[in-house]
């Protein structure tokens, strides 16, 4: 059991714009603008981000190259008391991004820490996908290479609606991937750019959508939404 201890700093996660600067909310830039730390994941990005809401912060890198040998002096900061923020580059840290070894550290040392609500990709391309979003299951990104085909494999019989962020130039095999394991007829949506000019959803089975995108590639950043097994079987 943890218990957070009094005097101590707070460590706020803070969510950042994964397209249109106006997701930022108030809150997260008030905190951005009063924390005594901004950790970004890469402060050129991050700078851009302060720059253009006014925010006049210290800004230290922290990203997963590094965050096993900054964690340690950041916990002791937050133990002396400082409020320190934590941002990746877009999205919630900690999701597909930098901040799960923060935080761990920082709840076992005691500290408090709270996460704002805010932008995060694959919660919007689920909702709009038009499948099931009651249950899910975020499986992020697929190792590229060594286990790659046994985790796809391990969720051939699942039942919830499945969530996979991946890159546009693999795009087409995964789905090719996905359709040899799920079946060709497996509803899909791939959704592209969330909340950029150029947001797109293409929905459809595997085939279909897997056909699209061989037609025209896809650029940008991707989410893909799997119907689960369950919803196969019931149409059946």
């Amino acid at each position: 059991m943890f218990t957070f201890v009094a005097d101590m700093g707070i460590l706020y996660i803070v969510p950042t714009p994964v397209g249109n600067m106006e997701d930022m909310t108030l809150r997260a830039v008030r905190i951005l603008k009063e924390a005594d730390l901004v950790l970004a994941e890469d402060t050129r990005t991050s700078g851009i981000l302060l720059k253009h809401f006014d925010i006049q912060n210290h800004l230290m890198s922290h990203h997963k190259f590094n965050e096993h040998g900054t964690s340690a002096a950041v916990v002791q900061r937050l133990l002396a008391g400082q409020t320190i923020a934590l941002i990746s580059d877009a999205g919630t840290p900690g999701i597909s991004d930098p901040g799960f070894f923060l935080v761990r550290e920082a709840v076992r040392a005691g500290i408090e820490v709270q996460t704002l609500p805010g932008a995060t990709a694959f919660v919007p391309a689920l909702v709009s996908s038009g499948l099931p979003c009651d249950r899910f299951v975020f499986e992020g990104f697929l190792p590229q290479k060594k286990g790659r085909q046994t985790r796809i494999e391990s969720l051939r019989e699942e039942s919830r609606t499945m969530i996979f962020y991946e890159s546009p130039y693999r795009l087409v095999k995964t789905l090719q991937q996905f359709a040899e394991v799920f079946g060709p007829e497996r509803p899909v949506s791939v959704c592209r750019e969330i909340s950029k000019v150029h947001e797109e959803s293409v929905r459809g089975t595997l085939a279909e959508v897997m056909a699209h995108f061989t037609e025209k590639p896809p650029k940008g950043e991707i989410v893909i939404v799997v119907g689960g097994a369950s919803l196969i079987n019931s149409e059946k």
